[in-house]
């Protein structure tokens, strides 16, 4: 059975405004819908509800595919907008060619919905119009954003902090709970004004992801820096064992993106019968470009990557499966991938 999450009008009424105060947002907004609006990046974080509030207008998309969307995006005068990084690099590769001229009225464009790699959000600062706000939440509360004046440094290099002053956050270590040093890669634990105490009649569930006094144990694998933004380093369940070395996926996507030739990546485990799992590295790439398993194994060589880090297998593709809010489905990759393995 699925999770149901208790949110009720007074909290997430907290969870529009908190973030609606970080977005700029007023009775001239034109917010452009491109993600499925019942999830709650687009519903909420501020989102269709938050302009609502405004006085701003809704211009719903059932497609976020770059000509419709730019198309939309000048006629309607669309100030704000939000994309998952999938969607950000298909819009950039549109707007490297077709120019940025149907973007002049935008004004932020927020990312969210999976971790956008540095690269890409380097290349979206500098070749879109507008403000790039990272967007790092989930549906069981703490949304966290970059503020529309930082530095380029933070808006590139990090997801952002906490939207609401009384939001609570934890950075434990995942085996002993205890606090990690400060700059410490740990486990996100949050409570707060808009985050629930539990999940609906799931006492199961409730005991795995939430402590006796109300925390909620995200999953998600942070460093904070010293002026309170996190950096998203990857879910602890996403991570590939390979011989007792644990690897982060979203660590070697990273990687991958500093590939001029690689415009989309995706890194998922492949089992092996002598280490546990190897690294698979999926990988779209740019138009009249090649890329082989030896170009990428040496670059990750050049960079001072550890050898157990270097991927095992390459796989490029036209296209990765996406989930239905627009994340890499790596369950899909995953089942691709034990299809084209031979029989052991």
């Amino acid at each position: 059975m699925p999770k149901l999450i208790a949110r009720t009008h007074d909290d997430y009424l907290c969870n529009v405004r908190e973030t609606a105060r970080h977005t700029a947002l007023g009775d001239d907004t034109v917010y452009l819908g491109t993600l499925p609006l019942g999830h709650n990046f687009p519903l909420a974080c501020p989102g269709i509800l938050g302009t609502l509030i405004a006085g701003g207008t809704i211009v719903p998309l059932t497609s976020p595919h770059p000509e419709r969307a730019f198309a939309a995006i000048e006629r309607f005068g669309v100030t704000h907008t939000a994309a998952v990084p999938a969607v950000v690099a298909a819009w950039l590769d549109h707007a490297a060619s077709a120019g940025v001229g149907q973007l002049s009225s935008l004004r932020v464009l927020q990312v969210g919905g999976a971790r956008l790699a540095d690269e890409l959000a380097a290349r979206a600062v500098a070749l879109l119009p507008g403000r790039l706000q990272q967007v790092f939440g989930m549906a069981e509360g703490l949304i966290n954003v970059t503020r529309l004046d930082d530095p380029v440094e933070v808006v590139v290099g990090t997801q952002g902090r906490p939207v609401c002053e009384a939001d609570e956050v934890r950075i434990v270590d995942e085996e002993s709970g205890r606090l990690v040093a400060p700059g410490e890669p740990g486990v996100l634990l949050t409570r707060g004004p808009y985050t629930p105490r539990g999940y609906y009649r799931a006492p199961e569930a409730n005991e795995r992801s939430f402590t006796p006094d109300g925390w909620y144990i995200s999953g998600d694998i942070v460093v904070r820096t010293p002026e309170g933004n996190l950096v998203v380093a990857g879910r602890s369940k996403d991570m590939i064992n390979r011989g007792g070395e644990n690897i982060s996926a979203e660590e070697i996507e990273n990687l991958a993106y500093r590939l001029p030739a690689v415009r989309l990546a995706a890194a998922v485990a492949m089992p092996d019968p002598q280490l546990g799992e190897r690294v698979c590295l999926f990988a779209v790439l740019h138009d009249e470009h090649a890329l082989e398993l030896d170009h990428v194994r040496t670059a990750f060589q050049e960079w001072g990557v550890a050898a157990f880090k270097h991927p095992d297998r390459l796989e490029t593709v036209t296209e990765l499966p996406l989930t239905k809010v627009g994340k890499i489905d790596k369950k899909a990759l995953r089942e691709q991938l034990l299809t084209s393995l031979p029989a052991s």
